[in-house]
């Protein structure tokens, strides 16, 4: 079996997928990764076959600066986003279809695919071959057991509202319609179809497999869930052979620091943030490892603001996050599916600092299942309230309640389980 996978977003958006297409070849299968160019390294590196596509939208993070402006911009910069965003995805559908058709993912017997790439299932459709949604998130099929992730929404809705909710997965279909549509009908030469932007929907109307790469013991599925929707566990990476050396010597010459990182997200602030990280270290007497990402979190800012408070600091920028958290006494973070889903698996109390999109959900996911207080808003991050939260995550009942979650998900085997699928989703053609 071939199996073209394809993704854009984030790091968090690709590096699931890496780890699918490391499964599907040890399985015996032939996998191909399709993915923006900027995460070659991270796809070759893992042993896997890349093919590039246009960044895209990407490039809106870019710069802090810019990325600032995209996760935490006016109304005057979303209308603006509405605006460009459509246009960013022309060479992105026509490198994906080059890489299906003729490159290195021709003659796929499965695409799968994370429906942010736009270009899945009518690829798909255009090499009749099945499609396979694979998300990270459950942000595709509606339930009446929470709510929609793809924005901050309370998180205990009557059953029938958390169903309407899910109806902000339109807004896809009606900002990049138009797009998509001319490039079905001028390079795949496919016709309109009612359902066509759904990519939960096979062409004939069925429903098509959707798989959930995260635990169940984290978000059980769903009892309203039709078939095919299925929830497999998290899609991990296996960790790096070893921390590097300064880390290694900093975790060695005290007790267990916290973690704060904030990922690929950016808020207009920064430096304020930074500060405000720094100086809860200090009130909870904690040593610090501090990831600066995509600037997220400021060094320089990290650095002057720990010499002021006495706090003991070691900022990084790269690291394996799989060996890196289970040593921390707790984990501050974004709540990104990807570092919520690692700090489940490491058993560690989290304290949740969400910017947009699912990370208040995963954040109110956290608090639900005793691992982490309730999410504070980057808007509201200061040092005493964020120190508070963190005496809060590091309480006894917090840290027990992580360990027991950490040896739940521990006994999943997400990877096997999605392989099994796939394979299934092939046969079906054959």
């Amino acid at each position: 079996m071939k199996a073209l996978i394809m993704t854009l977003g984030t790091r968090g958006d690709v590096q699931p997928f890496v780890a699918l297409a490391r499964a599907l070849d040890a399985a015996g299968h032939e996998a191909v990764l399709c993915a923006p160019h900027r995460f070659a390294e991270l796809v070759t590196g893992n042993g896997v076959t890349f093919a590039g596509v246009d960044d895209g939208p990407l490039r809106q993070l870019d710069t802090p600066a810019a990325a600032g402006e995209a996760f935490g911009g006016g109304v005057r910069a979303r209308l603006r986003q509405v605006r460009e965003m459509p246009s960013m995805f022309d060479q992105v559908l026509a490198d994906s279809w080059q890489v299906a058709a003729h490159g290195a993912g021709a003659g796929a017997d499965v695409v799968v695919h994370n429906g942010q790439i736009v270009a899945g299932q009518h690829v798909a459709e255009a090499l009749g071959t099945p499609a396979v949604l694979g998300l990270p998130l459950p942000m595709y099929v509606p339930t009446r057991e929470f709510p929609w992730p793809g924005q901050s929404l309370p998180f205990r809705l009557p059953g029938r509202l958390n169903r309407v909710t899910f109806a902000g997965m339109r807004l896809p279909a009606s900002m990049f319609g138009r797009v998509v549509d001319r490039w079905r009908r001028d390079t795949l030469g496919l016709p309109s179809r009612p359902g066509r932007h759904d990519p939960t929907v096979r062409p004939d109307g069925g429903p098509a497999p959707v798989l959930h790469a995260y635990s169940p013991a984290v978000l059980p599925q769903p009892k309203d869930w039709p078939a095919g929707a299925e929830v497999t566990g998290y899609w991990f990476l296996p960790p790096e052979p070893e921390l590097s050396d300064d880390v290694e010597r900093f975790l060695a010459d005290g007790p267990a620091p916290l973690f704060a990182g904030f990922g690929s997200m950016s808020g207009q602030a920064p430096q304020t943030s930074t500060r405000a990280v720094v100086e809860a270290a200090a009130l909870t007497r904690h040593r610090l490892v501090l990831a600066t990402a995509w600037g997220g979190l400021d060094a320089e800012t990290a650095r002057a603001t720990a010499a002021e408070h006495g706090v003991e600091l070691l900022v990084v920028g790269d690291v394996d996050y799989q060996r890196l958290f289970p040593r921390m006494a707790a984990i501050v973070h974004h709540g990104g599916a990807g570092t919520t889903g690692t700090a489940f698996a490491a058993g560690r109390p989290q304290v949740v600092c969400p910017f947009v999109a699912d990370q208040p959900f995963w954040g109110h996911v956290a608090h639900a299942r005793g691992v982490a207080p309730e999410p504070l808003a980057q808007r509201r991050l200061t040092g005493p309230v964020l120190a508070a939260r963190i005496a809060e995550a590091c309480a006894p009942a917090a840290v027990a309640a992580a360990s027991e979650l950490r040896d739940r998900v521990a006994r999943e085997r997400g990877l096997e389980r999605a392989v099994a699928l796939i394979e299934r989703a092939a046969e079906v053609r054959r």
